[in-house]
């Protein structure tokens, strides 16, 4: 303890230097009040039951006056004179600004000046911007650090955390950074203009947005020359890493690329600071008026604006940002009717309104699409439905449309494929005929015997006689293949053919027979006698 002493007389902690540095790393100068209130806001509701305001505010801050006062004595920070209340100012050295930066995590070289000598007038504007990003933070009680505290002292914090929330953290915060028109970052030329506040807080919806602050000592022509120099800085382009030309101010700030047609600037925000003599109930709307090119976008049919190359610009109070803070509807955008929040006014509601119809209407018509492809599909199928149902085949036994399974089994196989031996008879029918045949019986009409080639309709009737067929008879003269019936008279029935056959052998020779020599004579040629007799006539 007596070496935590001796190196920090003043008794500080590593917390509430780490806020200081963090603090002035970000504002440049502030008085150990706005550090308080940045760092520790915590504390404004536990010391909030001393008498007078004085005892409060010394109660609240005598843990970061502390760690100023260490700090001084190890040459990181330095007093810078003080405000127009009395209020003492805390500036860095150039060795505090180093070591701030490894607390903010930025490169020295975006940390800025060390603000010597801006309390030599006040610092009316600086103290204006410092209460600006207050308003913007809205800094939140730590309720894990009162828990030991009263029930009264919980209650107001509660309600303070529960209130809408700022804009990102202090981190998030430049301020006083050039925008160099000519030059560079670091050696900026003429022609520029000087942001007050630079806010980048993309997890909040505020990727990048410019601050200035005026204590309502300008006219409307000076903050419209202002703003025409943000313009040149924001139109100004320069190689990036990869060869490429780009706007200058998108080789430090990260920002999501618009859409084709509609990728305006960063936006800027007025913040009136109502000490001067100037009305800025008056001041806005001449600067309007002067800067209506630099902001005034397309209007399209939908009723919404497209602002390619122009500069959302707000304007709002000071006194009513810290009241209602950014989720308030104080904010006005030039062009627009009405108050918004900051990041409507930002934004663009009714561009992100049309699109999401648009997405919508075309959801619809994407949907109305596939149900026409399904009605067509469905119709499609029952037409083929239809076509097939009208080629089924009939059983020519009972007349019965052949089931899915029997039509399958029927239609033509491969050359070794075995066909089906009853092709025209259903599935009951055709057990039906196999049980007949096996039995003997005669098989159903219009169905020939399985190793039948050709299909006979119908039983065959003697010619001779006009008597059908018997089963056996119809088999024996049945023809195989291309071969002709081996029967001797397969248009004969059996009878009539044993009645043939029984005369043929009472005359002693078969007319057939001699049928059969009379063809074979005619086939053989006539040869030549040689006896002697036929030479003497010679």
């Amino acid at each position: 303890m007596a070496g935590k002493r001796k190196n920090n007389p003043a008794g500080s902690t590593n917390t509430y230097r780490g806020d200081v540095l963090r603090v002035l790393g970000a504002l440049k100068v502030a008085t150990a009040d706005q550090i308080q209130r940045i760092g520790a806001p915590h504390l404004t509701f536990r010391h909030a039951d001393k008498e007078t305001p004085s005892k409060r505010k010394q109660a609240r801050t005598a843990s970061h006056t502390a760690a100023l006062s260490d700090m001084r004595g190890h040459g990181l920070s330095e007093n810078g004179g003080s405000t127009g209340t009395g209020d003492a100012l805390r500036n860095l050295t150039p060795k505090g600004l180093l070591a701030a930066s490894y607390e903010l995590n930025r490169p020295v070289t975006e940390m800025g000046s060390t603000a010597r000598g801006a309390g030599s007038s006040g610092a009316s504007h600086p103290m204006a911007v410092n209460e600006t990003v207050i308003a913007m933070l809205r800094p939140k009680p730590n309720m894990a650090r009162l828990a030991k505290d009263s029930a009264e002292v919980r209650a107001a914090a509660q309600a303070a955390v529960d209130s809408p929330d700022g804009i990102g953290t202090i981190a998030s915060y430049w301020t006083e950074v050039p925008l160099p028109a000519t030059g560079t970052w670091n050696a900026p030329g003429k022609g520029g203009a000087q942001a007050d506040i630079v806010l980048t807080a993309p997890q909040d919806g505020a990727p990048l947005l410019f601050i200035e602050v005026d204590n309502c000592h300008e006219t409307a022509e000076e903050l419209a020359d202002k703003l025409e120099k943000y313009a040149r800085f924001f139109k100004r382009k320069v190689k990036d890493t990869d060869g490429k030309e780009r706007p200058m101010w998108r080789t430090r700030w990260t920002v999501p690329e618009g859409r084709h047609g509609d990728e305006p600037h960063p936006p800027v925000l007025l913040v009136f600071n109502r000490i001067g003599e100037r009305n800025p109930n008056l001041t806005v709307p001449r600067l309007m008026e002067l800067t209506r090119h630099l902001w005034q976008g397309q209007r399209l049919p939908g009723g919404h604006h497209l602002y390619d190359r122009k500069i959302p610009i707000i304007a709002v109070g000071l006194n009513q940002l810290r009241e209602h803070g950014p989720a308030g509807p104080v904010f006005a955008r030039f062009g627009r009717s009405g108050p918004q929040t900051l990041l409507e006014a930002i934004g663009n509601p009714r561009r992100e309104a049309a699109d999401a119809r648009e997405q919508e209407q075309a959801k619809a018509r994407a949907a109305a699409y596939q149900a026409e492809l399904r009605r067509a599909a469905q119709e499609q199928a029952a037409k083929q439905a239809a076509e097939r149902e009208a080629r089924r085949p009939v059983c020519t036994g009972c007349g019965a449309k052949f089931t899915d399974a029997r039509w399958e089994a029927v239609q033509p196989k491969d050359w070794g494929a075995t066909k089906d031996s009853h092709p025209q008879l259903c599935d009951t029918c055709k057990r039906a005929a196999v049980a007949a045949a096996q039995e003997g019986q005669e098989p159903v009409r219009g169905e020939a015997a399985p190793d039948d080639f050709w299909e006979e309709p119908q039983r065959p009737v003697c010619t001779w006689c006009g008597a059908a067929f018997t089963d056996e008879r119809w088999k024996a003269t049945k023809r195989v293949g291309w071969t002709a019936s081996p029967a001797k008279n397969p248009s004969l029935c059996g009878n009539c053919d044993q009645r043939f056959e029984a005369e043929d052998r009472a005359w002693g020779v078969s007319p057939r027979q001699e049928e059969r020599d009379q063809e074979q004579d005619q086939a053989v040629p006539e040869q030549k006698t040689t006896n002697w007799l036929s030479r003497l006539r010679r």
